[in-house]
């Protein structure tokens, strides 16, 4: 699906490039590219998440800037990546399910919302909040034990992580939680998981899909007012940003998005985060509950203490959008079967 052009008072038209469904895609190309593409991502942005999860474990208010200092001090460089190997494997599976899903989703969903005669606009919107949603919920199949591992590696060695267990490695970790807790265990948080992450992607992709029109209809007004270099107008009158615009465009688009999911889904991160990492000592081994887990926080820092990490996740969730969906469009325009439809 195309985005709306914007338009001035001369007429002229901004060309945006047209949208890549599942169908154009080349398969193999597509899930190989990516999986290397997004563990790059992952290990530039890993030591915020690490810093994100320090701070919703702890039982005191401590800056983000403190936190990675005291680590890095402690116990050295290597704790910024503490776990990073099991989420790497995890990342690519999972990356892998929920680019399938996402694009499934949206080519199907817009493509039923057009024929029920919505507009563009809104068949686009619909189409990108229902595939986030789908492709949380198909993701968090392999991500949830993955998290759980790797979350609890993160936190080892922090003084007031209320953990008791020492893992040696992901596979020791993954064996003992099996051991003590059963696949049970690796699923703890799987409930609060699917309603962060479900919600979460799912106000990401319409905010983005929002967003995008938002931006273009700006830009398209800026270069129609003003002859801006590496704009070319066509025989139609038309405006045709190159790859650079259209790049900063979706990374601008992303970071608004990626603002707004995480301000709305904070409170549940945390909470998530808290089940996924104790180890639930005061109700045996079953692990904390939702509701223990809130009178506990609030008990520590009011309720501001699920804000816990706010900056830290801000910053991930912007630049990490900002970074995935500028790799992501790039991916696709890589693995797409044609490219003349690029043009």
């Amino acid at each position: 699906m195309n985005l709306s052009a914007a338009e001035d008072e001369s007429e002229k038209e901004i060309h945006i490039p047209a949208e890549i469904d599942w169908e154009m895609l080349d398969k193999s190309k597509f899930f190989f590219l990516g999986a290397a593409l997004f563990s790059g991502v992952s290990a530039t942005l890993y030591p915020i998440v690490v810093l994100k999860t320090r701070q919703q474990v702890a039982q005191s208010q401590v800056s983000c800037i403190k936190t990675g200092f005291g680590m890095v001090r402690l116990e050295g460089f290597r704790a910024l990546y503490r776990g990073f190997g099991t989420s790497l494997m995890g990342t690519i599976p999972a990356r892998a399910l929920y680019m399938g899903a996402l694009e499934v989703t949206k080519s199907n969903v817009g493509t039923a919302t057009v024929g029920l005669g919505f507009t563009e606009a809104t068949a686009a919107t619909t189409a990108n909040a229902v595939a986030g949603l789908s492709a949380a919920l198909a993701a968090q199949l392999v991500w949830t034990p993955i998290d759980v591992v790797s979350q609890r590696l993160m936190v080892q060695g922090a003084g007031n992580a209320s953990t008791t267990c020492k893992y040696s490695n992901g596979i020791d970790a993954f064996r003992k939680i099996i051991t003590s807790d059963g696949l049970r265990g690796l699923y703890r948080g799987f409930g609060i998981s699917i309603l962060t992450y479900a919600p979460s992607n799912a106000v990401w992709w319409a905010s983005y899909s929002v967003a995008q029109r938002m931006v273009w209809g700006g830009v398209g007004c800026y270069f129609s007012k003003k002859h801006q270099d590496g704009v070319n107008v066509d025989s139609n009158n038309t405006l045709k940003p190159d790859s650079k615009t259209v790049m900063a465009v979706q990374g601008v688009s992303a970071a608004m998005a990626g603002g707004v999911s995480a301000l709305i889904t904070m409170p549940l991160d945390t909470i998530k985060t808290r089940m996924q990492v104790l180890d639930g000592e005061e109700n045996g081994r079953r692990g904390p509950t939702i509701g223990q887990t809130v009178r506990n926080l609030v008990r520590e820092g009011g309720w501001m203490a699920c804000y816990r990490g706010l900056g830290p996740r801000w910053a991930s969730m912007s630049m990490s959008a900002t970074t995935m969906i500028t790799t992501y469009e790039f991916l696709k325009r890589l693995s797409t079967k044609n490219q003349e439809v690029l043009q």
